[in-house]
């Protein structure tokens, strides 16, 4: 068995080292508009790289600047934090604060989120380094699925159909050799071969205790504790060669890998890079009533002052072992129509030093959601009916059009941003996405006509608007 390899650790450093200005630049390829909120997030991404390359007795107490956002939904809150986390390589967790108030404060666990982060960060780090040795494990795949191909002298083959014959004279590495070059050119991919697969074994009286409010966290531990007791059994699969070959990849690749140094490092970088995205915290806050009386309801205060340790920096306790919040990035959303930031306690208060408004989107930022960013929606639904062999061709004036639709119906009904523009696509091209199939190299051409004849109906009846749009 390949002994595992030894890992690069990525952890001692953030994975970027790009000035503010240029973190910005990579936010404008996909968000448009919105630059105080770029800048607050860049100045936080840099700042710790700064604060890596401090001595180790003033690193740690060096507290991350948490943000919060406000602005109304669909102005890209969200999107600004999770493609600064994708910029980072940073493990990105995005929660609702107010689904902590479904049952009460008391049965819902807080800490969940930082547990559910670290399961993220394992996963990333996971996901990088089986890349890594990716190579090194097809190669002994390739060397395990010519064994089962074509087994030692005397010994039954796992496969079906006739393999090569090997004549006396004929040495076994100069047969493998031939294989391996078949099997490189993908000639015994239909083939069928015998493999054993691991199978996980079966708990289902862990569902006695996940299904339980507050228990949620129990049920995994008690999940992984009786794996361990009752490792997985093995089963034998009849299975193609193209299939096998993919399996036993992914077994040499884990074999190759430490995951105790894994999850090490995910801890560290989760302590030192995760981002975490409060949304809804207005959700949470108080309201005072109409006389200045009066404070939160005990719900709300009680969610709060949950959050507050793990914002202030706490250790919480997660299957991967203890894992430190001082140094959790915290990015904070709410649209804070009735509830104001300073309805939060004032101890949260302190925790979100940096708070950034973004601005409403116009008609202008709406022509160039649909047109400037790299995932644009025009270019979207145009590559999607590419693959049709349908060429779309959107012309300025349609464009246009389509944004006036949007801060239109988002004026006459819900305000909900640049999502707005999602449901509208959809509905203008409906009747092209289910023909498309149908007719092969045409070319259409959309004109602002063409948009005011497909929505006129849904923009006019507001009621309607309602429900479609």
């Amino acid at each position: 068995m390949a002994s595992p390899i030894p890992l690069p650790d990525r952890t001692s450093a953030p994975a970027t080292g790009l000035t503010p200005a240029q973190i910005v630049a990579e936010l404008d390829r996909y968000i448009v508009g919105q630059h105080k909120a770029k800048r607050a997030v860049a100045i936080a991404l840099r700042n710790r790289w700064r604060r890596q390359m401090l001595p180790a007795e003033l690193r740690d107490e060096v507290a991350p600047k948490n943000i919060i956002m406000i602005g109304p939904t669909g102005v890209g809150k969200t999107e600004v934090a999770r493609r600064l986390a994708r910029l980072a390589q940073a493990p990105f967790l995005k929660v609702e604060a107010s689904k902590y108030t479904e049952v009460g404060y008391v049965g819902r666990d807080v800490e969940s989120m930082v547990r559910d982060l670290t399961e993220i960060g394992v996963t990333m780090v996971k996901a990088e380094l089986m890349a890594e040795v990716r190579e090194k494990a097809e190669r002994l795949a390739e060397d395990r699925l010519l064994d089962l191909l074509l087994p030692a002298r005397g010994a039954e083959p796992f496969s079906s159909g006739s393999l090569e014959q090997i004549s006396p004279d004929a040495s076994r590495e100069s047969t493998l050799e031939k294989l391996r070059a078949q099997l490189r050119a993908g000639r015994l991919d239909e083939r069928i071969v015998e493999l054993d697969v691991q199978q996980a074994a079966s708990m289902p009286l862990v569902e006695v205790f996940s299904g339980q409010q507050g228990m949620e966290e129990m049920g995994l531990q008690l999940k992984d504790m009786l794996s361990n007791l009752m490792p997985g059994r093995t089963k034998r699969r009849r299975m193609r060669v193209a299939e096998a070959r993919r399996l036993l990849a992914q077994e040499e690749a884990q074999k190759l890998i430490d995951m105790e140094e894994v999850v090490a490092q995910a801890v560290r970088r989760v302590e030192n890079s995760g981002i975490i995205f409060l949304d809804e915290l207005d959700k949470i806050a108080g309201r005072q009533s109409a006389g200045g009386h009066g404070g939160p309801d005990v719900s709300r205060e009680g969610v709060q002052r949950d959050l507050l340790p793990i914002v202030e920096g706490s250790t919480v306790t997660t299957k991967y072992g203890a894992v430190r919040t001082d140094h959790v990035l915290f990015i904070a959303a709410g649209a804070f129509h009735v509830a104001k930031p300073s309805d939060l306690i004032p101890e949260l208060q302190g925790r979100f030093p940096i708070r950034v408004e973004l601005e409403p989107l116009t008609k202008d930022d709406f022509i160039r959601i649909l047109t400037e960013p790299e995932n644009a929606l025009i270019r979207q639904y145009v590559e999607l009916l590419r693959t049709e062999r349908v060429t779309l061709r959107f012309l300025p004036e349609a464009v246009e059009a389509i944004a006036e639709i949007a801060m239109q119906v988002n004026a006459s009904t819900e305000n909900i941003g640049a999502r707005r523009l999602y449901t509208i696509m959809e509905r203008l091209l409906d009747e092209v996405s289910f023909d498309a199939p149908d007719m092969p190299g045409k070319e259409l051409a959309i004109d602002a006509d063409y948009v005011r004849r497909r929505l006129a109906d849904v923009v006019r009846d507001q009621d309607l608007s309602r429900y479609i749009l």
